[in-house]
């Protein structure tokens, strides 16, 4: 929506890493930011808390995995409940955001520039993070966010 301002944060959420990105309304420009690994709530939203603390978000979004013929499956699900964990805890709006192909642009997007093998790895999931994002940006500013 326009005139719509302050920081966001999106997530790719992922069983064993989350990635994370950063970005404002104001230029409408997602970055990378970080992976968060593990597999443990704890870890994971303790990190997320610090995150939201550092940046001070105004709402947060979070990729929604789904088949490519738009249906959900387990993972969906999952990043469903991360979403709402996420709301339920933060006290901001979140927005789930189709991350069909995010994975594999996040990936060719990193060969292309040169980055490989085991540098790439925790690098996947943030340039995920972002392009969800991005897509966000672009694709919702007549939107208001809000869990789907």
């Amino acid at each position: 929506m326009e005139g719509r301002g302050g920081g966001v944060l999106a997530f790719d959420f992922g069983l064993r890493r989350i990635g994370v990105a950063v970005g404002d309304w104001e230029t409408r420009l997602a970055h990378p930011l970080e992976t968060i690994s593990g597999e443990a709530n704890e870890v994971r939203f303790g990190r997320i808390a610090a995150l939201i603390e550092e940046w001070q978000p105004r709402e947060l979004v979070a990729g929604l995995p789904l088949n490519m013929d738009g249906t959900e499956h387990d993972l969906s699900r999952r990043a469903r409940r991360f979403a709402n964990q996420l709301q339920g805890r933060f006290r901001l709006p979140v927005a789930l955001v189709d991350e069909r192909l995010t994975s594999f642009d996040a990936d060719l997007r990193l060969r292309e520039a040169g980055v490989r093998g085991r540098s790439r790895r925790g690098l996947d999931d943030a340039v995920a993070a972002q392009q969800i994002l991005q897509d966000y940006f672009e694709q919702s500013h007549a939107r208001e966010p809000t869990l789907a």
